[in-house]
């Protein structure tokens, strides 16, 4: 009998163990791991250290079981997505997941959800305080809930303090989790986007003319709100040549969309199979295609060019041509030629425009991505730009006079009388024009690039008509002309000051050269500039020689020559270009990957688009961008500084640019946390209006200030 008792107390005392057993589970303490009927979760490091004002990558890591899965940040029909509350040490901070790009699910009942199956990474960056103390031990504790039979789990993760400024040791097996859901983040899309909304359907227009539509197997489209397209509705794609074009059936937050963020994804066929990759889209609606184009209008576009063309000539870039000119104007009093002259040199300066525009418009629809200044990216062009200031300056100088042979053809180029010489020195003028962005500009031709060709060439020659038209005004007014200095002994000195700043036009290009092609490049032109100078010397000093020391000083000249232009091939055959940004320690060299990194951490980014040739980008960042109010303020607000360096060609801030509705340097985009749409700086920088933007920003915890 008592052992018969003994045996019920047993089966009792197991049964009640059995009972027991979930909710003992459900208080046990929190460990980095946990395991539940459908889902095991870890909780990662990528490293096994924490460092003093760094920031660790952690990951939520879910490993689901086959025909069961996890949700997305928008769940689509139905679903939650999944959620980490955090519990961490006094001056630690946690930012927001980082979401994987999902896939669609069709459940019954004809239910869309966006989600994840076989496996779910969710990273989260950690922000460790400046003073955390070396060889202390913290634990990030965090309890993360998701939604497959309501399941949820508690975590902690100790972690040692290593001393600040050193590198921990990977956790092998927890960084390959950390790498792959990094490389399963969606890239910023490199193609610009808008959406339309009419009626119950919503069109998402992707520019994308590199896209090979018989490549692409599927293009899926996730907006990053629920509610604002029907997940289980077909997403029609058309595809044109020039982009592609996705058919959404609107839900009902689709009317309330001021930009339309979500992702892309696309699967593309490859000879082994299909690879798949991911595109973060923030598309603005079709009624303000991008912040810097702001509704413009043709007309509106034409005024604005016409306006900065006028302001291009107070650029610095413009003037040493301009007094070459007015120097000429001052010569001569027949104001009877003056408005021939007017004339000739507007015809120069449109000539070079629509040279320009035509270029750049068929450039474009080669599917080339250039901008404004395009030409001064090129190292040959720079190089043989430098030899043409050079030579000018010899000219002014008094080194050597372009005789009467070429007179008629050339007109003794830009410092001599003569209605070709007028055409010339309006084209020099619109050459030496480009690398300078005057108010105005940029959104005239940001909008330009984006039209068909008559448009966009209206615009260009607006632009080249406002550059001519002071000295056009000037010829034909006979009271202005009357104000001019009378000729005299003093245009001979002018004459020659004028060539100094010619000389330093060719330095500053032979500056823009070494950060192109390197210092062997800008050996090269400095030894083509001595051949110049020696070949112009050598046909000047021969000019009174017998017709034999005519000769050999043509031999001569001729051979000096030569060599100055096989030299310009070093210049293609340059060094990659050195990014300036990394000339300054704190300056973030621009990547659309970081950039995208730092706002979905809660930063927001001042991205200064700028270039080695644009004199306007240099002003601004001696006068402006190096003050250290201005530093001191990006510090307080945890603002993000990143320099995009167009001095060579770069099809990613080429892009970046399209995106903000820009075609040319300089352009200063402050980005907020988030998807929100960037705000945009003026052209001509004061540090009153940098201040101002950098004000709409909260000041940053001083304890999350290090490192930045």
């Amino acid at each position: 009998m008592a052992r018969t008792r003994r045996v019920i107390a047993a089966g009792l005392w197991l049964a009640t163990l059995a009972w027991l057993a979930p909710a003992l589970a459900q208080t046990s303490p929190p460990s980095d791991s946990v395991k539940t009927e459908n889902v095991t979760a870890r909780l990662v490091s990528e490293r096994i250290a924490l460092v003093p004002g760094g920031t660790a990558w952690v990951a939520l890591h879910l490993a689901i079981r086959p025909g069961w899965h996890t949700y997305w940040l928008n769940p689509g029909d139905a679903g939650e997505p999944t959620e980490i509350a955090w519990t961490l040490p006094p001056g630690y901070s946690a930012g927001a997941i980082q979401w994987p790009a999902p896939e669609r699910l069709v459940e019954p009942g004809d239910i869309a959800v966006y989600g994840y199956t076989g496996s779910a990474t969710h990273l989260v960056p950690i922000t460790v305080p400046a003073d955390a103390k070396p060889g202390e031990r913290v634990t990030l504790a965090a309890e993360a809930r998701w939604l497959v039979c309501e399941k949820d789990g508690k975590f902690r993760l100790p972690l040692p303090v290593q001393a600040a400024g050193t590198t921990p040791p990977v956790d092998g097996a927890a960084a390959d989790i950390v790498d792959a859901a990094r490389a399963a983040l969606p890239k910023p899309s490199p193609w610009p986007a808008h959406f339309t909304l009419s009626g119950k359907t919503l069109t998402l227009r992707v520019e994308g003319a590199a896209l090979d539509a018989s490549r692409i197997a599927s293009l899926q489209f996730f907006p990053n709100e629920p509610g604002v397209v029907t997940p289980s509705a077909r997403q029609a794609v058309a595809h044109d040549g020039k982009g592609f074009t996705l058919a959404l059936a609107a839900a009902g937050k689709a009317a309330a969309q001021k930009s339309l963020a979500g992702v892309l994804v696309i699967k593309e066929r490859l000879d082994g199979g299909t690879a798949t990759q991911a595109f973060a889209v923030a598309a603005p609606p079709r009624a303000a295609a991008a912040p810097a184009e702001g509704g413009l209008t043709l007309g509106l576009a034409l005024l604005m060019a016409f306006a900065g063309g006028i302001i291009l000539n107070l650029m610095p870039c413009v003037f040493p041509v301009l007094s070459i000119k007015a120097l000429s104007f001052a010569a001569h009093g027949a104001k009877g030629r003056m408005g021939a002259h007017g004339l000739a040199y507007t015809g120069g300066v449109l000539a070079l425009f629509a040279a320009i525009g035509a270029a750049l418009v068929a450039l474009k629809s080669a599917g080339a991505e250039i901008g404004w200044g395009f030409q001064l990216q090129e190292p040959v062009f720079v190089m043989l730009m430098g030899y043409l200031t050079f030579v000018i300056g010899l000219n002014l100088s008094g080194l050597f006079e372009i005789g009467g042979a070429f007179a008629g053809a050339g007109g003794r180029l830009a410092a001599r009388e003569g209605l070709p010489g007028a055409f010339f020195t309006g084209a020099l003028a619109a050459v030496v024009a480009t690398p300078c962005t005057a108010p105005f500009m940029g959104a005239a031709i940001g909008y330009a690039v984006a039209q068909p060709p008559a448009a966009a060439m209206a615009v260009m020659l607006a632009l080249g008509f406002g550059m001519a038209l002071p000295f056009l005004a000037l010829s034909y007014s006979p009271a202005l002309l009357r104000r001019l200095p009378k000729p005299g002994p003093w245009m001979e000195r002018f004459r020659q000051f004028l060539a100094f700043p010619m000389y330093a036009t060719a330095a500053w290009l032979a500056w823009v050269l070494s950060l192109q092609a390197g210092d062997g490049a800008l050996l090269a032109a400095l030894a083509g500039a001595i051949l110049i100078a020696f070949g112009l010397w050598a046909w000047s000093a021969a000019r009174n020689a017998g017709a034999r020391g005519r000769r050999v000083a043509a031999a001569f000249a001729l051979l000096a020559l030569a060599g100055a232009a096989a030299l310009v091939a070093w210049a293609e055959r340059g060094t990659p270009a050195r990014n300036t940004a990394a000339a300054d320690a704190r300056w973030t060299p621009f990547d659309p990957d970081r950039l995208a990194a730092a706002r979905r951490e809660g930063r927001p980014v001042f991205v200064n688009f700028t270039a080695a040739w644009c004199v306007t980008c240099i002003v601004n960042e001696k006068m402006v961008l190096t003050g250290d109010a201005v530093w001191d303020a990006m510090k307080k607000k945890g603002i993000v500084a990143m320099k995009a360096d167009w001095t060579r060609r770069d099809p990613a801030i080429t892009r970046a640019l399209a995106a903000l509705g820009r075609n040319g340097v300089p352009v200063y985009a402050l980005y907020p946390p988030g998807d929100g749409a960037p705000a945009l700086l003026p052209q001509i920088l004061t540090e009153a209006a940098v201040l101002a933007e950098f004000a709409a920003f909260p000041d940053r915890p001083a304890n999350q200030r290090a490192g930045q």
